[in-house]
This record gives structure tokens, sequence and C-alpha cells, in this order.
């Protein structure tokens, strides 16, 4: 059987397509994927107004930033990362290290900062963290991490906000 120049255009475009809607960022916000409530809630107008387009694709829609973009990669002082959202302190610069992957890692949340939730997007099982007070989408924990969790919380930087000082 011979492959008609029709055919191929046709199967490349259905595959094209397939592909897109397989990588296509979500549509429901983050917090309202699950029926969680956080204590800091704004309607989807709001979170439009406070954070900028990128900010606001990640924290609420659960995009991802591209792999060495962020700024915070390179941040070696000491402080605290928190929630580009709500504010709320997430991490120390202590258990912050770079994983090579081209978004902040840590080893450590600090307590009572993030929570996690099951991500089955891209056809498997994640570990999706997200901000315990508004719900936004940090990024992903992996048990490829350094001692003495074994854990990598691989982070947007759009999702965090960086403060220097004691750590």
């Amino acid at each position: 059987m011979t492959t008609t120049r029709r055919q191929l255009l046709f199967t490349g475009t259905a595959s094209a397509l397939a592909l897109a809607a397989w990588f296509s960022p979500r549509r429901a916000p983050a917090a309202a994927a699950t029926s969680e409530v956080f204590e800091v809630s704004f309607t989807d107008a709001q979170w439009r107004a406070k954070l900028t387009p990128a900010q606001y694709a990640v924290l609420r829609h659960e995009n991802t930033e591209r792999p060495g973009s962020s700024p915070l990669n390179k941040e070696q002082r000491a402080g605290t990362f928190a929630c580009a959202g709500c504010a709320l302190p997430l991490f120390s610069s202590k258990t912050k290290f770079d994983s090579g992957t081209g978004w902040p890692s840590f080893w450590k949340p600090l307590d009572n900062a993030v929570a996690t939730r099951t991500d089955r997007t891209l056809g498997m099982a994640r570990t999706e963290a997200h901000c315990r007070r508004c719900g936004g989408h940090l990024g992903h924990v992996f048990n490829d991490g350094p001692q003495p969790t074994g854990l990598r919380y691989c982070m947007n930087g759009l999702s965090l906000t960086f403060a220097a000082g004691a750590a």
C-alpha cells in the first residue's frame, strides 16, 4: 500500500494536534481542580490584577516556566523564598541547592508552608507542590534530592519571591 501526500499530511496534522492538546496548559485554575479551601482566596479577576501574566499562568493554571529562565536559580544570598501569590514564607536559602535542572530547587520547605497532591497530567503520577495558604502552584517534588531528606522540591521561580536576610 502506498501512502499518498494527503494521507501523510493528514497524519502529521492529527499527530501535531494531539501533541498540542496533550501538552497544552490547563484551563482550570489550580485551586479549582480540587475541593480544597484556602485561607487566602481571590476571584480570577483579582488574581489576574495581582500577578504578572507569567506568574498567573504558573500559580493559577499550573504552567511551567522555561528551565534556566529564573534569576532565582543563581540566588545565593541568605534569605527566604516566599509565595509570589500570598507572600507566605516557603523555603529557607539554607535548603536551596543546584539540582542542574534549570529550576530553583530545595530539599525541604519551611514548616506548614507547602502542601502536596497527586498530579496525573502528562500521563504519569507526580507529586505537585502548592502554597498551603493560597493554593498557588509551585512545582513538583521528586525523590532524587540530597540528604537529609532525599527530596528535590523543583520550583518555578515565577511562583517565588526572595527576601535577603537571616534565613
